[in-house]
């Protein structure tokens, strides 16, 4: 059986598809498993090393950038968005045909789309002859999802299937996708986390992270705060992942409880060993902290399409899982923010109460739920 795994954007999408390309191999080793990317990505040193792919491929992915609550007005006067959409619309059109050839080639049994805009491409080239399985992890499908999923034999989804508008008879609700890494964490294993790091068995660590892109608002923000919290508690470590292009936002301040990376490697190291982590609301890094039961901060980005990081954010709310505090009011009041950090940093029950309940919404075998129904689909034509 060959399985194609595509998806790309952010590395929030590629790293679901190693958990489940390994589960693929550990249920089948025979099945031969090959990885669909962009052309030029920044993020392939995240696949380029991994032998769990039998095979990898790039084709080009024009990406289509709109922002949730933007007037027509404004996009229309947005002149460089608006070119970058034009050059990425020729990109599209030459990856759809790189697409063809190559799945025309290869042949696959299934392919599995995660989402972002590679997906697109490779969606369209599949349609009608190769059967498809889109999987969405947030609130609301992304856009590639939604353009190319009327062609998906099924739609497997992060959360159950009253939060989506696909027809009902094709939903598979799996659960968010986490890699084996992220796993509960008592007290040894953070004490195990700590000691890998340096870090001291008895500190308070504060973990914050925008994803692997970063995010302006919270590294601002930080900016300000992390000289406060440090001099404020003296046990204090921050760990900051300010995203691939932003590891200079801190300029000349430095402090040795002050970690700065602009991409962190083996993140569930850092979250295992954190008691508080600070986050935007994308469900895979939700769904990760969740599983080793960590109490989070969460805030939404409320300018991504749809707004789906803040219907994750509701649904947090709901479930009171998570404390959540919104962009806009971070941006008039950081001393918002301030305080939500310092309750938790001083309240031990309230973390592990966060924690729990954060843990609960998660599914963890969901990367085993999501390989056996490509397993299923793919070997319907056998």
């Amino acid at each position: 059986m060959r399985v194609i795994l595509t998806g790309g954007g952010t590395g929030g999408h590629i790293t679901p598809l190693l958990a489940v390309a390994h589960k693929l191999k550990q249920l089948d080793p025979s099945v031969e498993v090959i990885y669909v990317g962009e052309r030029g990505s920044r993020f392939d040193s995240m696949t380029e090393d991994q032998t769990v792919f039998d095979s990898q491929y790039k084709v080009f992915a024009g990406k289509f950038r709109r922002y949730h609550g933007e007037s027509w007005l404004r996009r229309l006067f947005d002149f460089k968005t608006n070119l970058l959409n034009l050059r990425d619309f020729f990109y599209f059109l030459f990856g759809t045909i790189e697409s063809w050839f190559l799945l025309h080639r290869l042949k696959p049994d299934v392919i599995l789309l995660k989402g972002g805009f590679v997906g697109v491409p490779i969606g369209l080239a599949a349609r009608k002859r190769f059967p498809i399985v889109t999987h969405d992890s947030d609130a609301l499908p992304g856009l590639a999802n939604r353009l190319v999923g009327r062609w998906a034999i099924y739609h497997a989804t992060g959360m159950p299937s009253e939060y989506y508008q696909y027809p009902e008879d094709k939903v598979k609700y799996v659960g968010v996708i986490v890699s084996d890494d992220y796993k509960e964490v008592d007290a040894d294993t953070k004490l195990a986390y700590r000691t890998q790091l340096k870090l001291p068995a008895e500190a308070l660590v504060l973990m914050v992270t925008g994803g692997s892109n970063g995010a302006q608002s919270l590294n601002q923000a930080f900016v300000q705060l992390s000289p406060t919290l440090l001099k404020d508690h003296p046990s204090l470590h921050i760990i900051h992942q300010v995203g691939s292009r932003n590891e200079n936002v801190y300029r000349n301040y430095k402090d040795p409880r002050l970690t700065v990376s602009g991409l962190l490697k083996d993140m569930y190291v850092y979250s295992g060993a954190a008691d508080v982590i600070v986050t935007r609301a994308g469900a895979n890094t939700l769904a990760e902290f969740g599983v080793q039961s960590k109490a989070c901060v969460v805030i939404p980005n409320p300018m991504l399409t749809g707004g789906h990081q803040t219907k994750n954010a509701d649904f947090l709310t709901q479930n009171q899982a998570a404390v959540v505090v919104n962009d806009e009011t971070l941006n008039a009041n950081i001393e918002i923010l301030k305080d939500a950090i310092e309750e938790l940093l001083v309240d031990a029950n309230k973390r592990d109460d966060l924690g729990r309940k954060l843990r609960k919404l998660t599914v963890p075998d969901a990367a085993v739920n999501l390989a056996k129904l490509l397993i299923e689909v793919g070997g319907v034509g056998k």
